[in-house]
């Protein structure tokens, strides 16, 4: 390691001074400790979020579920109101990592970094949710900007999310067995008027595949998903997998994940 100061801000007034002042936050550490062994990372200053309070918990404003940053994965997992109004939320966050992972690991630090196997992009994108930061708010479609990339600018912090209410909804994802990222996952959302279907894991970020979106709207069943050709172009390509084989993983977990909505 290396030398750096550490801060750990009790309100998010102190954070955000912070953060305008050059800090690097900290959420979980799940990637950024990590990255600072391996020297990828370097920075002078840490703030620590954890002590924050007002960026955790779980409630309902009118139609949307409402997830503080500091939100751990094992509190979403394990939550009564995430389990009764978005279950699939709730399964999703269930199975990111291993048990010492979902203690640790926050739903912020994980949207906020964008890895492109992340699993919790692909519930932002799906379910239309919107991005709060100190500033503004973000719609999920305008949030994801690419590799590693988001649209939140410097010294800006992602507050919390709230998630459209869906109809039914379902994620399924092909692990990588090392790392438990996913090789391939998707989440389908269905809502009263459309369907919603994000990607993680394909290529240099999430993303909806609109061919399966027109599909399930039309008609919200396995073999609907099944009629859909998933183009391999833009897929990444590498040793657990090539573009090909994600194309076909897509259509088939999408399949299972529309089976797995209807119960």
């Amino acid at each position: 390691m290396y030398a750096f100061t550490f801060e750990r801000p009790t309100s998010l007034a102190d954070a955000s001074r912070l953060a305008g002042a050059g800090g690097k936050l900290l959420a979980g550490g799940q990637t950024l400790l990590a990255s600072m062994k391996l020297r990828l990372a370097s920075p002078e200053q840490l703030v620590d979020l954890g002590a924050v309070r007002e960026l955790a918990g779980i409630r309902r404003e009118g139609n949307a579920l409402v997830i503080g940053a500091m939100t751990r994965h094992a509190d979403v997992a394990s939550s009564a109101e995430v389990r009764s109004t978005i279950p699939a939320l709730a399964d999703l966050a269930a199975h990111i990592g291993d048990r010492q992972v979902r203690a640790l690991g926050t739903m912020g630090g994980s949207v906020a970094n964008n890895d492109p196997a992340a699993c919790y992009p692909s519930a932002v994108l799906a379910l239309d949710a919107t991005v709060h930061t100190t500033t503004r708010k973000i719609a999920a479609g305008d949030f994801f900007t690419g590799l590693f990339s988001t649209a939140l600018n410097e010294g800006e912090l992602l507050t919390a999310i709230a998630f459209q209410m869906p109809r039914r909804a379902a994620y399924i994802k092909f692990k990588q067995p090392a790392s438990r990222f996913a090789l391939i996952g998707v989440f389908v959302a269905q809502f009263d008027d459309r369907v919603r279907v994000a990607v993680t894991g394909g290529g240099n970020g999430v993303f909806r595949h609109q061919g399966l979106e027109q599909a399930l709207t039309r008609s919200f069943t396995p073999e609907a998903a099944a009629g859909v050709q998933v183009s391999s172009q833009d897929l990444s390509s590498d040793l657990h997998g090539s573009a090909a084989y994600r194309a076909n993983l897509i259509g088939v977990l999408a399949q299972r994940a529309v089976a797995k909505a209807l119960g």
